[in-house]
């Protein structure tokens, strides 16, 4: 995969990954629902495993840019996602709900693709030929 394919596929696992979180946090008021049931303890854990696939994913993804992709767009804590992927996946059994819950609630928002800067640059289109994911530039996703 070449560089720009490379980048397509890890933007396609992020957003992937963000969408499993909202189904999954959709269901969540509160930090409490998260441990008041096995299904609330379930989807803390679903959501865990995908804050972890995003935070390496963006930092492969910092590794092959050469970390100038996501230094476009600052208007994204992508320094704290990362920093996230390494708690939760180094203190797992120290996990706050609350903090959890609160990065559900406040900061994956600005991940967004329409409202982040950077979903707002490019748009997915993929060939009906090959039937792959290809990159290419325009003004917002539809």
């Amino acid at each position: 995969m070449s560089d720009p394919q490379l980048q397509v596929e890890i933007l396609r696992q992020i957003l992937d990954a963000l969408g499993r979180i909202e189904r999954r946090f959709s269901q969540i008021t509160t930090s409490d629902d998260f441990l008041a049931t096995d299904d609330g303890i379930e989807r803390l854990d679903s959501v865990c495993m995908m804050l972890i696939a995003i935070g390496e994913s963006l930092k492969n993804l910092d590794r092959i840019t050469g970390c100038s992709l996501l230094a476009q767009y600052p208007s994204v804590d992508w320094k704290g996602a990362k920093g996230m992927r390494d708690i939760i996946s180094h203190h797992y059994f120290d996990l706050n709900a609350e903090a959890v819950f609160g990065i559900c609630k406040n900061h994956l928002p600005a991940m967004w693709p329409c409202r982040s800067p950077i979903w707002d640059r490019w748009r997915w289109s993929v060939t009906s030929a090959s039937g792959r994911s290809r990159w290419s530039g325009g003004s917002s996703m539809a």
